[in-house]
């Protein structure tokens, strides 16, 4: 197998790689970034992944934070090297799906939040209403909906809890 094969084939698999690293709300760049760093196997710098996928510093700089931040790529420290280090966590699974779980949660329970928010208004809003049979059945029956959604997100949120791989050792 030539060189240029073997480049050819790890291109694809990068792509390939990248495609699945999206499906978890990264940025195509980021997620094609990650690919490169998790497939290369040890550390880089801002520059080897820049010239790597083919992006600027800056870009890549960008997308590296966004990675940190999510746990997914951690800086390193190596002995002779001045510049910065990043390599990919190796723990694929636990760390994409505790990513991922976590921002469904975070979003549920901030949407919950909010419902809950319009509810009280709701309530509030109606002590003021000249109280005739109509109104109240309005109000009710919009009381009921906004109920039926908090129960909703409440119902999200508890089977994302339930699923996660930081509780359930089990998965790995």
């Amino acid at each position: 197998m030539s060189k240029d094969q073997l480049e050819n084939i790890n291109n694809l698999l990068i792509v390939e790689f990248a495609k699945t690293v999206e499906m978890f709300a990264i940025s195509p760049s980021e997620a094609r970034l990650f690919a490169i760093l998790y497939l290369e196997g040890k550390p880089m710098t801002l520059d080897e992944m820049s010239e790597s996928i083919g992006k600027s510093k800056t870009s890549v700089s960008t997308g590296i934070r966004t990675l940190v931040d999510l746990h997914l790529v951690e800086r390193v420290w190596k002995k002779g090297v001045r510049k910065d280090l990043y390599k990919a966590d190796e723990n694929l699974y636990r760390k994409f799906m505790t990513s991922y779980i976590n921002k469904w949660i975070n979003e549920t329970t901030r949407q919950k939040h909010s419902l809950q928010e319009i509810e009280k208004l709701l309530m509030e809003e109606s002590k003021y209403y000249k109280k005739t049979e109509e109104k109240n059945k309005e109000i009710n029956i919009l009381s009921e909906r906004i109920e039926e959604l908090i129960t909703f997100h409440q119902k999200i949120e508890n089977a994302f809890r339930e699923i996660n791989p930081k509780k359930n050792k089990k998965m790995d």
